[in-house]
């Protein structure tokens, strides 16, 4: 069974730092472009970051760049959005996604497989 598994979300006051993990089950990352993509309440689903299967190219929204950094692990089969510097507007459940292009895309239609969600609120 092909699976992504999020995990990593929470509460964190402005200003903090939270690491999102997704795990990879069933296949392997390393074949796949991978992108982490975010639903705010009332709000349709937005690309985050993503990273190309070679891992030359990404990609970052505007509103977080400088503030996220997107890796991945291969032997650990995990993708990884490292989020700093986070503000209340970045509250979200955030979904990683894997695609089979080489190139990475900012939209939903470029990944096959999704993750469950996880739920990140920055609030005081």
């Amino acid at each position: 069974q092909l699976q992504l598994v999020e995990s990593g979300g929470g509460l964190v006051q402005p200003g903090g730092s939270l690491r999102l993990s997704c795990a990879a089950s069933g296949f392997t990352l390393d074949d796949y472009a991978l992108g982490w993509f975010r639903q705010a309440p009332g709000k349709e689903r937005e690309g985050v970051s993503c990273i190309s299967r070679s891992d030359r190219t990404t990609y970052y929204t505007h509103s977080v760049k400088g503030r996220f950094t997107i890796s991945r692990d291969n032997a650990k089969n995990t993708v990884y959005l490292q989020m700093t510097n986070l503000k209340p507007e970045d509250t979200a459940v955030y979904y990683c996604a894997a695609g089979p292009g080489y190139y990475c895309s900012a939209y939903e239609n470029g990944y096959d497989y999704w993750g469950q969600g996880t739920q990140v609120t920055v609030s005081s």
